[in-house]
């Protein structure tokens, strides 16, 4: 860890990259929790994150709309959750490079997520492609360009912060309801479960310390509720 110093300004800088070190260090941490239970060698798989990436840099902008011939409204919801989901798959890719190892983070990375919300923002949709070229010309992750996606939104890190601990503690969730075996039902009455999560997320504090394992109780209760009037309809 980088001492801290003693003038004011570079007080405030460090203590900026020490929350941010914090906020990485325990997303990391949580990653790899779910990862594990995924496969417990998931390191030695190989699984291309690069593509995963991509492919749902593509979803994100179907969600914020590039299509010139028809009317589209950005569905922004929809578009913060997609930015999340590619952080799960840019944070395991940080992990299996051993760039995040416990409470140690690469210098490299804070310095680039801070270097990152210190600039301008550009085009959006523009954003979005350079993140998608550079992962598949790299079959990597591209820190520095899926910053500059959130700077483009904008989404601060404290809102990918919160997004990716409601998201991860869904993925938690639906693999212990089944879903590599198929038996999870991802749509409740109607609607992805990524929209129940939002609602579930709005209506708790997302500051109290039991806040995961709230959520978890309310995914629980509005699943278990979804399937019932599901059964219920069927007969």
């Amino acid at each position: 860890m980088v001492d801290r110093p003693d003038q004011p300004g570079g007080v405030i800088e460090y203590l900026m990259d020490e929350a941010i070190r914090r906020r990485v260090a325990v997303m990391a941490s949580m990653q790899n929790e779910h990862n594990l239970r995924v496969h417990p060698q998931w390191r030695d798989q190989g699984h291309e994150y690069f593509r995963a990436i991509w492919v749902e840099c593509a979803e994100l902008l179907d969600h914020f709309g590039w299509k010139w011939w028809k009317h589209q409204q950005p569905d922004l919801e929809q578009v913060r959750l997609e930015i999340v989901d590619i952080w799960h798959f840019g944070l395991s890719e940080l992990l299996r490079a051993g760039k995040i190892e416990g409470e140690h983070c690469d210098p490299q990375v804070i310095d680039t997520i801070v270097a990152g919300f210190d600039g301008e923002a550009g085009d959006f949709r523009e954003c979005v492609e350079r993140l998608a070229a550079n992962s598949l010309i790299s079959r990597g992750f591209d820190l520095e360009g899926f910053v500059a996606v959130l700077v483009a939104m904008p989404m601060s890190f404290e809102e990918l912060f919160r997004g990716y601990v409601g998201k991860n503690v869904l993925n938690n969730f639906r693999q212990n309801h089944g879903y590599q075996s198929g038996e999870y039902l991802k749509v409740w009455q109607g609607r992805e479960d990524n929209e129940h999560l939002m609602e579930l997320i709005a209506d708790l504090n997302q500051h109290r310390a039991d806040f995961v394992d709230r959520l978890y109780q309310a995914l629980e209760a509005r699943y278990q509720a979804c399937a019932g009037s599901a059964s219920n309809t069927s007969r």
